[in-house]
This record gives C-alpha cells, structure tokens and sequence, in this order.
C-alpha cells in the first residue's frame, strides 16, 4: 500500500503535537509515559520527535490520558486554523 504524501499542514500539526505532548511530559521519562499510555518508548519518541505526524486517534487519546490532557485541548492547541472552543 502507498501512502499519499502528507502536506506541509499536516506535517505541522504532527509537529505541533509533539511539542504539546513534551512539554505536558515535562520531566517524567519518556518509558513512565509510554507504558502508562500503552505504546513504545520508540513510538513516544517519533511522535514527539515529527516523526511520526499522524498517529492514530487511540494513541494519541492514550497519551493524552496518561498526560492527563483532554482531548479538546489536544485538537484546539494541536490545529493549524483556529477551531472553535467547546461549550
């Protein structure tokens, strides 16, 4: 299967989402918080680093959990055009 390239949006929003979820893990290790959400250091580490721009929903909902961030926060701080806040 090919995968189609992503755009320069996307590639930011994956980048912006890694510097959400470093910063949100301040100075726990990156294995404490891996584990707490269920996935690899490995995987933490390439979503943190842009690597890995577009995880899937439920790994970002696990770090977002294990970081305790809402998920409103995630997509509102995460988005490249405004999104309207939540009621």
């Amino acid at each position: 299967m090919v995968r189609t390239p992503l755009t320069p949006e996307e590639r930011e929003r994956g980048e912006r989402l890694g510097r959400l979820l470093r910063t949100a893990r301040g100075d726990r290790s990156m294995a404490e918080i891996a584990a707490s959400a269920g996935i690899s250091p490995e995987t933490l580490r390439k979503i943190e680093t842009g690597r890995a721009p577009t995880p899937a929903f439920f790994t970002v909902a696990a770090l977002a959990g294990a970081l305790g961030l809402s998920m409103d926060d995630v997509a509102v701080r995460c988005a490249i055009a405004p999104v309207p806040a939540v009621a």
